[in-house]
């Protein structure tokens, strides 16, 4: 009976720890509405963290994850300076990516920020990502979806890694 319960009660913390992990807030309902035969982009996401082209990962990640879910991808110029070392500034910068979005026909972008993305300070090391995603209305500039999310991951884990398992669970509801 004693041991029966500390396996009971050990098995719950380990699941309440594991699930402490991740966190996720999408508008999964609108999803459906969205029109996956249409023609997709991602615009720059912003990086608001203090590494060097977070944004530029993460980008990278969503547009590989959208066209291998079978969405008609149309790819952003690369400018060289959508982030340099670190992102600064750029009120004009979104302007300039939504007008291109229009001038290529497409019908949903997909932006966002990065809010956190590096390897925790400690004995272990925790990877550890924050990002929020917008998915844009080309032609009215307006939200039509949204996610937000964060995921840390174990020591031994990469973070690249850690930041694609957290934008599949993100997007996932777009590419199904």
């Amino acid at each position: 009976m004693r041991t029966s319960r500390r396996f009971i009660l050990s098995a719950a913390s380990i699941a309440l720890a594991l699930s402490a992990c991740a966190v996720v807030d999408r508008s999964d309902s609108t999803a459906a509405a969205l029109e996956r035969n249409a023609s997709w982009t991602v615009l720059p996401i912003a990086n608001r963290t203090e590494t060097p082209q977070a944004g530029l990962r993460a980008s990278a990640i969503a547009q590989s994850l959208l066209a291998s879910g079978g969405m008609q991808v149309t790819r952003y110029p690369d400018t060289g300076d959508e982030e340099t070392l670190f992102d600064t500034a750029k009120p004009d910068a979104n302007a300039k990516a939504l007008a291109w979005a229009r001038s290529q026909n497409v019908r949903y972008a997909l932006t966002g920020t990065v809010t956190e993305w590096r390897y925790k300070v400690g004995v272990d090391g925790e990877p550890a990502v924050g990002l929020t995603f917008d998915v844009l209305d080309v032609a009215s500039g307006k939200v039509v979806w949204s996610a937000a999310g964060s995921r840390t991951g174990w020591s031994r884990d990469a973070l690249s890694g850690v930041a694609q398992k957290l934008e599949k669970e993100l997007l996932g509801t777009l590419t199904k």
